[in-house]
């Protein structure tokens, strides 16, 4: 029982802190004329203050790579980490999408396009859309992102048949209150406040007030014989205006009802018909700014699927876009600003895409990939992260379950490289970072050589990650069935075959290419296997120090053309050749390719010393595994690989040891058994083979 007891009064203090302490204040118009000269950005228009938004959360420069990566996306700071993206490939997609949003900032043309995130189904472009709009309300709540909107007050004693329920009426677009000033004026304040801003774009605004504040405008006007100081300063209030998805102000979602039943008023507005039998059909105040681009209006506009609405229908995002006005039924224009972003999956975008008759609606598209991760350790970070979220049972994820996982994932996504020097699985570990110095492989050649050979784009095909995330926990609830506290990559691996034919996004045509992919994952997961076990039963720091040291000093020897004290009769020697490519092979390096090695390391340990650093060959990743293998094959004919598999077999003792060692290793000690057993049941195989 919990003994941290919160009280009412506690609580209510937290959510007080949260709120914007000026939400509820009124000022005159004359108290934001100044705010604008001591903070010129609170006048952003809605591009600008998204691109702003992205930069407040914190970045970070991949300067390999040349992408920014935006921590709202790579660290979530609101939500401790909850909602990270993984794979470079996403935060490519991302660094895309801002710079778009910047550019339009900057008035370069974006800010006049469908930002249009497309991707295969599970590519997480909805999760980003979701992420941009919950930050996008913290921003505005916060001092930095702060905007204002303005309400008419006192209506009923000038305008005498207003209706007496509207005698404040807030600003229905919420439109800035800069809005407020006729434009020659107003741009006498905007290039005051543009002499002082501090930003990369300018502030401008040349909306016109929508039709209800323009009736008010008028009328006010006319009462007090043109004087607009009288107007702003006697019937107009300003207030805080913080974006809120829920209550539609800021930030709209926009999702695809019945086709045949599309209405556009479900985006422009429709007549109040509660109001008309007051004010009458024709009327601004008898209209309702209920549409999606009335309401996203200073913020967001987020389209769900966008592509499936009917082809008439998406005409009105041609002038929502192009003009950033909309036209509802017998009304008047209306100025919008927001940045509006449109989802699609790929089925949608091929049957629009050669559609003619989309043609304007197509040019006025920015499209944004948004594929699949192409590195398997991140796309096993996408499940790390969905298991972390997630009410886990005391069970224990075995190594390389959720990297084999990820591995057919990606496998499932990339093109087959038309080169016959590598394979998928190499293709996808050079991917994933795995390529040694020695390596012959071009990583930014074979993605080139992929987006050739892709339809729309490498990663925009495949196996999503909600169907292996669906399959990990399908194996989950099976091993707690089974009484089995952990999760094996070989319980995976049954559960990711059995299921396949069974997914409805997977096509028929893919079914034997996948099982194959399968396969290849199993015969990379085996060698992993034999490899944690080799660890395990022939690991000996000592000899690997002394067998590293001895072939340093044979490099060395080679390298200067010199000799070597034997260790047995004192006399000098030739280098030992065979020691040497004993080692070497090892890492499958080609007699051409030795020196290349030898040189390499023959540096690693001259800068070493020159740092002041001693030779420890377990610092040298390649160096290291050399050795380990060495070894291995030195004291494997001494194991009996049959008795792994049986556990009568062999000493309690020494396999309580090899078991530890596993253990050591990150295994459970029932997956330790069981990947023993698989090891040692594999060497067993191929020892009576060879």
């Amino acid at each position: 029982m919990s003994k941290n007891k919160e009280t009412l009064e506690a609580l209510s203090k937290e959510y007080r802190d949260t709120i914007p302490a000026d939400l509820r204040k009124t000022n005159a118009f004359d108290w934001y004329l100044q705010q604008l000269y001591d903070r010129p950005k609170i006048a952003r228009n809605a591009h600008q203050r998204v691109a702003d938004m992205f930069d407040y959360y914190g970045t970070t420069y991949d300067e390999e790579a040349g992408v920014v990566e935006y921590e709202l996306a790579s660290e979530d700071p609101l939500n401790d980490g909850e909602n990270t993206f993984y794979g470079r490939v996403i935060h490519e997609a991302i660094h895309e999408f801002v710079n778009k949003v910047k550019s339009g900032a900057r008035g370069l043309g974006p800010e006049k396009r469908i930002k249009l995130l497309l991707g295969p189904v599970g590519s997480g472009k909805s999760d980003f859309d979701r992420q941009v709009r919950r930050y996008f309300e913290d921003y505005t709540s916060r001092d930095e992102g702060r905007m204002y909107t303005f309400r008419w007050t006192n209506l009923c004693d000038v305008i005498h048949d207003q209706d007496p329920a509207d005698d404040v009426v807030r600003s229905p677009m919420n439109q800035d209150p800069l809005v407020l000033l006729p434009q020659a004026q107003r741009d006498k304040v905007i290039e005051d406040i543009n002499e002082d801003l501090d930003a990369p774009y300018t502030i401008r605004n040349e909306q016109s007030l929508d039709p209800a504040s323009e009736f008010y405008m008028d009328r006010l006007l006319a009462e007090y014989d043109d004087d607009l100081q009288a107007v702003l300063e006697n019937h107009v209030e300003v207030v805080r205006f913080v974006a809120d998805e829920n209550q539609r102000r800021g930030i709209e979602t926009f999702e695809p009802k019945d086709k045949k039943n599309q209405d556009e008023t479900e985006l422009t507005g429709d007549v109040n018909y509660s109001k008309i039998a007051i004010y009458g059909e024709s009327d601004p105040r008898a209209f309702d700014y209920s549409g999606a681009f009335c309401n996203a209006n200073r913020g967001i506009f987020s389209g769900e699927e966008l592509l499936k609405l009917q082809r008439e229908f998406l005409y009105d995002f041609l002038h929502a876009s192009q003009e950033q006005t909309i036209k509802p039924k017998n009304n008047p224009r209306i100025d919008i600003d927001q940045v509006i972003v449109g989802r699609t999956n790929m089925p949608e975008y091929r049957d629009k895409k050669g559609d003619e008759k989309m043609e304007a609606f197509n040019d006025r598209t920015k499209r944004i990939d948004f594929p699949y991760v192409l590195q398997y350790e991140a796309e096993a970070q996408i499940y790390q992260k969905m298991l972390r979220n997630a009410d886990l049972p005391d069970i224990q994820v075995e190594p390389h379950t959720l990297e084999m996982a990820g591995l057919f994932g990606v496998l499932t996504r990339i093109e087959e490289p038309d080169n016959e020097s590598i394979d998928l699985v190499q293709k996808a570990k050079a991917y994933n970072g795995e390529i040694d110095e020695a390596d012959d492989v071009d990583v930014k050649k074979l993605r080139e050589e992929a987006e050739k050979m892709a339809d729309i784009g490498e990663g925009m095909d495949g196996v999503s990650p909600r169907f292996i995330g669906d399959e990990i926990a399908e194996a989950i609830m099976d091993s707690m069935h089974r009484s089995r506290d952990f999760l094996s990559p070989l319980t995976t691996f049954n559960h990711l075959e059995g299921n396949l034919e069974n997914h409805g996004s997977i096509d028929e045509e893919s079914f034997s290419k996948y099982y194959r992919f399968l396969e290849l994952v199993r015969e990379e997961y085996k060698e992993r296997a034999i490899e944690d076990v080799r660890h395990a039963l022939a690991y000996d720091m000592d000899e690997i120090q002394r067998q590293g040291e001895k072939y340093m000093d044979h490099v060395m020897a080679y390298i200067d053309d010199a000799t070597v004290e034997d260790e047995l009769t004192g006399r000098e020697q030739e280098p030992d050749e065979q020691f040497l490519r004993s080692v070497e092979e090892k890492l499958n390096l080609p007699e051409d390719r030795k020196d290349d090695f030898r040189q390499e390391v023959s540096n690693w340990v001259s800068r070493r010393a020159r740092e002041g650093d001693t030779f420890n060959p377990q610092d040298n990743d390649r160096l290291r595994r050399a050795l380990e293998r060495k070894l291995w094959e030195d004291k494997k004919h001494n194991i009996n690989f049959s008795a792994l598999v049986s556990s009568s077999e062999m000493d309690d003792e020494e396999r309580n040891q090899w078991i530890d060692a596993l253990i050591e290793q990150g295994y459970s000690e029932e997956g330790a058994k069981e990947v023993l057993e698989f090891a040692g049941a594999e060497v067993a195989k191929s020892e009576m083979e060879e």
